[in-house]
């Protein structure tokens, strides 16, 4: 009973080493791939944290050289992370607890119709004091 448990757990092992290996040489393919199909002009982000744009790759000697601000940097391919994409910023106070955006509230609002009528200018003050302004012009000059 002991040794059939043994083999049993002998040959997990052995499986689980073998699908994480699996596993490790995909990724390490798709990395690869990755970095020899880099074009200029393309966002990337360095394992130190630098982001850039791609000016020149060397695939002969695993070079790359990327512009950050300004500033033309010289890496080995085995520095480049990933490609950048940069991350969409939503403020706090711009969704609820659960993640929903909050309706848009207007700072002006909108006024109720009575507000409005209520709070308009006579139209009959507004010609008065255009009236008596042009009488003015016209008795100075």
């Amino acid at each position: 009973m002991d040794i059939v448990f043994m083999i049993v757990i002998l040959v997990a092992l052995i499986a689980m080493m073998w699908w994480q290996s699996r596993k490790a040489k995909q990724q390490q393919q798709e990395r690869k791939d990755f970095r020899e199909n880099l074009q200029p002009g393309t966002e990337i982000i360095t394992i130190g944290g630098i982001i850039g744009k791609v000016v020149s790759v060397d695939v002969e000697y695993e070079e790359i050289v990327i512009d950050s601000e300004g500033s033309l940097l010289r890496f080995g391919f085995n520095a480049i992370s990933r490609e950048y994409t940069r991350p969409a910023f939503v403020h706090d106070d711009e969704v609820d607890e659960n993640g929903n955006p909050l309706p848009q509230d207007d700072e002006q609002g909108q006024v109720p119709m009575d507000d409005t009528i209520e709070t308009a200018p006579e139209p009959a003050e507004v010609i008065e004091t255009s009236e008596a302004g042009d009488a003015a012009d016209t008795e100075s000059k």
